[in-house]
Order: structure tokens, then C-alpha cells, then sequence
């Protein structure tokens, strides 16, 4: 490969044996021995540099093994080509990287789009990923990157990103879990009670002239059965909220427990006045929850994604009166078509997809997503590894 700076560098690693003829005095006749080399060519002189360490030390600590051969540089040869997809301005986000200085030479796409993404992929390194899910890195684009060793999603969510195609590949991918639990949690506790005390069509009211008294009907919170479907930071913390305002809580989740608050989902949906969708999104949990299957009267207070809910079955239950509400933080499409009948709906409160997007909980992200970056680039584990691939990233050098 040739970087920013014009250096020429290939790396490989293979294991050998000693044979009783081995020069090297430290060398165990008959023992194993992993080696990295690292050729390097600049236009004044040509170098090999190598790391040698019985293969039971490098087994035991490769991440550190990684950095001592990180470590040897020539012309500033280990800054790491990261492909920035964020939906922001370049030089705003050339920005927030510079705490990684020289170790990174940032660069984004010629235009954002499909046909920008691929033609920039060939020489990424790393990728910071697009929290719009409008530029993603499925099979077609982990084919693209030949060179890419690792994906760093700065948010919960993986939507669009083709985790085995990255597996396969062996390219690991990092989210950001919990940086919006509590964001996401106040959101959803915010919503239920709103729709409870119907706190927009008041609002609407007194801005119309109108003093509706006794017509809202509002109700409390206290004593209602809130199901949480979903339990990991976020639904743990919706958990915790409604528990601490009197309500009983129950929570569904893919793994089976042994907590008495777990139920099983037909059950969690079918008796809660209050069901709070927070599970991620993926094809075991597509059209997961059936508003057509919960209580007359219950509300729906969906923060995960759209997909996750029957969007036509809420529609429908909404419509004939069988739902007492509904708020939408996600929907199928973002952001909503004009047309769409939940615009039309009076008892639905509807949110751009700004639950977990606070000033708080963007710099946890931030703070989060330099330093999984900066792990990469030293070769130290980054945390939030999704698709099973060992977190320690390593270079792929290509001629």
C-alpha cells in the first residue's frame, strides 16, 4: 500500500519451528515461533523490520504483541486511513477527531451517496459510520474495502450494516450501547405520561380559545402495568423509572430469566395499559410487536425503530378506537412521508427520532467513539464488538 506521506509498506505474520541449526542464541531448537515482518520502502531506502516471540507468549498477549510492531514507523507510516460518514460538515468533523492527531488522516466521501461510499471504501481503513443509516456498509461495500479492519457505528443501533458480510471478512464492528439509555428511558417515561394527561390536546385547546376542564379525561400513572419489551440498558432504565412512579413493571426479552418481572411476550402485550418498545432492531424482531393484540385502551410508546412495530396494525388499531394512544419516536419510513395516516391521528404523539439525542447523551457518544478509535489505532481492544470478531484490530496491508 502507499499512504499520505508516499510510504510503501507490506506486513505479514506466519508461525515457524527452530531447526537444530538456528544462529540465534535465545531460539529453542524445535520450538514455535511467531513472526511479524513489516517491508517498507521509501524513495531513498528499502527496510524489513521484524518482531519475534515464542508463539506461546504471542498467543497469551497478541494486542500487546500488535503494538510493539505497531510501533515501528517510517515517515509516520502507521496513520490509519479513517472514511468519515457522518452526516456533517467536513471540516466540523475533522474536528472532533483531532484528538487523534497524525495517528489518522481523515478523509470523507466525494458525495453522499451510494455511488460516493463505494468509490471511497477501496482505501479505508477504519470506518466511522453514517447514525442516519444512509450510508451503510453492506456485503457490496465490505467487498469495496479491501483494507478495512474495523467499523466504529457512533450509536446503538447497526441498522442497514451487514455484520456476517463484516464477520466473514473479518472486519469487527463497535457500536455505542448505553450512551442513550438514559436519554431514550426519559423520553419514553415523558411520552406515557403526556398521553396519559393529554398534555397536547390542552395545549391545542387553550391556544384555540377553549378552557376544556372537564372534556380532556386525563388519568395517572400511578398503579398502571407497564410492559417493557426489550431489557437491556434502555428498557433497564425505563424499568426503573416507571417503578420508581408506582407502576407495575413487567419486561419481555430474547433471553428467557429467572427475574420474577420477566414474562413472556403474548402476555406482556396482551395485559399492559402501557407497552414500551425498546428492543433493537433485527430480523428476528421485524414486526415483533401486534398493536392488534394489546388491551382495549392500552397505549404504545415505541422508541426502538419503526420495524419493530406493525405500523399498519397501530394504524388500524388507533383508527377503530381500540388503543387509547400512541407515541412514535421511529417509524418504517424517516422521516415521515407527507400522507401518512398517523399524521391524521389525534390521540398519537410523534417525534422526529430525537429521543436519545440530548446534549448529554452526544457527549457520552462522543467521548465513547474516540476512544474505541484510539484503541484501534494502538492496538488495545475497543469495546461494543456486535458480530464476534476479535476486538484488537490489525492492519491489512495490500502491495
Amino acid at each position: 500500500m502507499v499512504n499520505h506521506k508516499g510510504v510503501k509498506a507490506v506486513e505479514w505474520e506466519f508461525t515457524w519451528i527452530a531447526g537444530q541449526d538456528n544462529d540465534a542464541p535465545w531460539v529453542r531448537p524445535g520450538a514455535r515461533y511467531h513472526e511479524i515482518r513489516r517491508a517498507v520502502a521509501t524513495d531513498e531506502a528499502a527496510y524489513v523490520l521484524s518482531w519475534t516471540v515464542a508463539e506461546e507468549q504471542w498467543l497469551r498477549n497478541r494486542a500487546l504483541m500488535r503494538q510493539v510492531i505497531g510501533s515501528f514507523t517510517v515517515g509516520g507510516m502507521t496513520s490509519w486511513n479513517l472514511l468519515a460518514l457522518p452526516p456533517l460538515p467536513e471540516e466540523f468533523v475533522r474536528g472532533l477527531l483531532a484528538p487523534l492527531g497524525d495517528r489518522v488522516t481523515v478523509r470523507v466521501p466525494g458525495s453522499r451517496d451510494r455511488a460516493g461510499l463505494l468509490a471511497a471504501l477501496p482505501d479505508a481503513e477504519i470506518v466511522l459510520g453514517d447514525w442516519t443509516g444512509a450510508l451503510v456498509m453492506d456485503a457490496e461495500a465490505v467487498r469495496a474495502a479491501p483494507r478495512l479492519a474495523f467499523v466504529q457505528q457512533p450509536s446503538v443501533g447497526v441498522d442497514g450494516h451487514d455484520l456476517d458480510a463484516l464477520a466473514a471478512a473479518g472486519v469487527p464492528l463497535a457500536n455505542t450501547p448505553g450512551v442513550s439509555a438514559v436519554a431514550v428511558a426519559e423520553w419514553c417515561l415523558a411520552a406515557t405520561l403526556a398521553l396519559l394527561r393529554k398534555l397536547a390536546a390542552a395545549d391545542a385547546a387553550v391556544r384555540a380559545g377553549e378552557w376544556p376542564q372537564q372534556s380532556l379525561q386525563p388519568h395517572e400513572l400511578r398503579g398502571r402495568r407497564v410492559g417493557v419489551v426489550g431489557y437491556g440498558p434502555i428498557g433497564a432504565g425505563c424499568a426503573e423509572m416507571f417503578r420508581a412512579l408506582g407502576c407495575e413493571v413487567s419486561y419481555w426479552t430474547r433471553t428467557p430469566r429467572s427475574d420474577p418481572g420477566f414474562t413472556d411476550l403474548d402476555t406482556l402485550v396482551s395485559t399492559s395499559d402501557v407497552v414500551v418498545v425498546v428492543i433493537a432492531l433485527s430480523a428476528q424482531t421485524r414486526g415483533l410487536v401486534d398493536p392488534g393484540r394489546m388491551k382495549q385502551g392500552a397505549l404504545l410508546v415505541n422508541g426502538a425503530r419503526g420495524g419493530v412495530v406493525d405500523q399498519k396494525a397501530l394504524v388500524a388499531a388507533l383508527s377503530e378506537g381500540r388503543l387509547g394512544g400512541a407515541a412514535l419516536d421511529v417509524f418504517d419510513v424517516e422521516p415521515l412521508p407527507a400522507g401518512d395516516p398517523l399524521r391524521d391521528l389525534p390521540n398519537v404523539l410523534l417525534s422526529p427520532h430525537v429521543a436519545g439525542v440530548t446534549a448529554e447523551s452526544t457527549g457520552r457518544l462522543l467521548t465513547v467513539t474516540l476512544d474505541n478509535l484510539a484503541a484501534a489505532v494502538e492496538g488495545r481492544e475497543v469495546d461494543g464488538v456486535l458480530n464476534g470478531v476479535e476486538p484488537v484490530i490489525s492492519r491489512k496491508f495490500a502491495q
